[in-house]
């Protein structure tokens, strides 16, 4: 692009200038008009498991309707209360949009295509992604209105939380790859780091989803509790960007997850064609995306404080002895930093693949006897209970 824009006349700081200002349009276009779609794919999907149908009135197959409610919402009145705090509350929205769509600027779309290849990429996208929570707590905040101050507290408690094991969880394909770069750990991956780490991805999928609160941890949005949340004071097109936000949070997870665990951009061919590795990319991401949309629509809502129980008294002592156990395992073995080809990285593979299989075997053991002895908790509890009916229905007779 820039040596095309150099032959047209213009001199090469300012084609290299264009060049860049191009290619932000396009990744951001690309992500916003991916919500549009989104919606759709996650409507008509989540219809399927609810035996409905799902849009299907505007439109072929109902595409159009994404477009007819950008539209309605875009026209809505801004209601704005008297009250709150202005810069914030109106900050808030557009905060929560752009956290997402600034993790897109190290995305590594094919092995040419990526906006910037950064050396320290994994640290920015955690960097980045954690504005999002800034976004909720200054929504709420000053929005002037007691349900959305305890709505962003009980939020922020959920979101920091799930960082950390969702961090802990990144140092395994950073660890395996010997860099921080994103595109690194793509062309690193001679065979998908899913299949020789996935208790990893696992962990990250789990906490990727509760970061993001999407179901089953979406007590952010909790309707039947405090009424809509940290946005309840907010209307029209600010309301429309936190949504804009979720949808396309939930879709940039699933390409995370795709670039670090399955190979990014990586398959036949996708070297010597281009845009082929875009395909690739994509496809591995919508998977992943089915996936996420699945258990949504199958779990139903935690409470939060099985929510917060779950995440610090399981998934993050979980997350650290997966990680000594990989890094363990990872220095024990021979020449880890010259594994070039699909052979070379076969050994490591297995030997990861095994240690994860008995770690499963290991967490199945300890839930197996977790449920038995709170089982035999509820059983005392039960009986202490009814002693005393019992007695007293004895002394009647």
């Amino acid at each position: 692009m820039t040596g095309f824009l150099q032959d047209i006349g213009l001199s090469y700081e300012l084609a290299v200038l264009v060049a860049k200002a191009l290619g932000v349009a396009v990744v951001g276009a690309f992500g916003l008009l991916w919500t549009l779609l989104g919606i759709w794919i996650e409507r008509k999907v989540a219809a399927r498991f609810q035996d409905r149908v799902g849009p299907n009135r505007v439109g072929p197959f109902g595409l159009l309707q994404s477009i007819a409610d950008a539209v309605k919402i875009i026209l809505k009145e801004d209601i704005m209360n008297r009250h709150v705090d202005r810069w914030p509350y109106n900050l808030a929205p557009i905060l929560s949009t752009l956290s997402v769509m600034l993790i897109w600027a190290v995305i590594p779309f094919t092995a040419a295509w990526v906006g910037a290849d950064l050396n320290v990429g994994v640290l920015y996208l955690v960097a980045v992604g954690s504005l999002g929570t800034v976004a909720v707590i200054m929504a709420g905040w000053s929005s002037n209105n007691k349900y959305a101050l305890i709505s962003a507290f009980r939020a922020v408690a959920q979101l920091i939380s799930y960082e950390v094991p969702m961090v802990i969880s990144l140092l395994v394909p950073v660890m395996l790859a010997g860099s921080l770069s994103v595109q690194a750990i793509v062309k690193s991956q001679h065979i998908a780091y899913l299949f020789a780490v996935p208790m990893t991805v696992l962990i990250f999928l789990i906490s990727g989803q509760a970061e993001n609160g999407r179901g089953p941890f979406d007590l952010l949005e909790a309707e039947s509790e405090i009424v809509a949340g940290f946005h309840i004071e907010y209307s029209g097109m600010k309301f429309g960007m936190f949504y804009v936000g979720e949808f396309l949070h939930a879709f940039t997870l699933s390409v995370l997850t795709a670039l670090l665990f399955l190979g990014g951009w990586q398959g036949p061919l996708a070297e010597k064609i281009i845009p082929l590795g875009f395909v690739y990319l994509l496809l591995k991401s919508v998977f992943v995306y089915f996936v996420l949309i699945w258990v949504r629509m199958t779990l139903p809502r935690v409470r939060i404080d099985h929510l917060l129980n779950f995440n610090w008294k399981f998934l993050v002592p979980l997350s650290l002895i997966n990680l000594l156990v990989v890094a363990f395992l990872w220095k024990l073995m021979p020449d880890t930093d010259q594994i070039n080809s699909f052979a070379d990285a076969l050994g490591p593979t297995l030997v990861l693949f095994l240690a994860n299989v008995v770690m499963f075997a290991g967490v199945a053991w300890w839930l197996r006897e977790w449920a038995r002895r709170d089982r035999e908790h509820i059983e005392a509890r039960r009986a202490v209970v009814a002693e005393p009916a019992e007695a007293t229905a004895a002394a009647g007779d």
